[in-house]
């Protein structure tokens, strides 16, 4: 396979309550959590990436960085459904600027966490790479 046909496939998503986090974040983003596979609960990404969260009961979870690039509409109805919940959403990567959102490489974005305390990002445009 040529490197410019690598694609990530999935990933594991450590949880305390992998249904409760996998759950909240198809909530955010409008998606539906998947049939478990053995001991994972797979959320579908539209581009064939598959979160797949795994339930971690004896050490503590280390927070990851996920970043979700989402369509213009789709941010606005994310950003509706953290404060419906009650999530507060920032809008730079350190949660220091509470209830913003930025305006990054001509988009729209902000970050959440998620109930195990990783740093979700939601994002219109892709970062600009040189």
């Amino acid at each position: 396979m040529p490197s410019n046909e690598i694609q990530l496939n999935h990933t594991i998503v450590h949880a305390s309550d992998r249904h409760l986090s996998a759950e909240f974040l198809a909530g955010v983003l409008g998606l539906e959590v998947g049939a478990p596979f053995g001991p994972f609960l797979p959320l579908d990404l539209g581009n064939g990436v598959t979160l797949d969260y795994y339930q971690k009961r004896d050490e503590p979870i280390q927070g990851q960085h996920y970043a979700f690039l989402v369509p213009e509409a789709a941010f606005d109805t994310a950003i509706a459904r953290l404060e419906a919940a009650g999530v507060t959403y920032f809008a730079d990567p350190s949660h220091t600027e509470p209830h913003r959102t930025n305006d990054l490489f001509g988009g729209r974005g902000a970050y959440f966490p998620d109930p195990d305390g990783h740093n979700m990002e939601i994002m219109t445009r892709p970062y600009a790479r040189p």
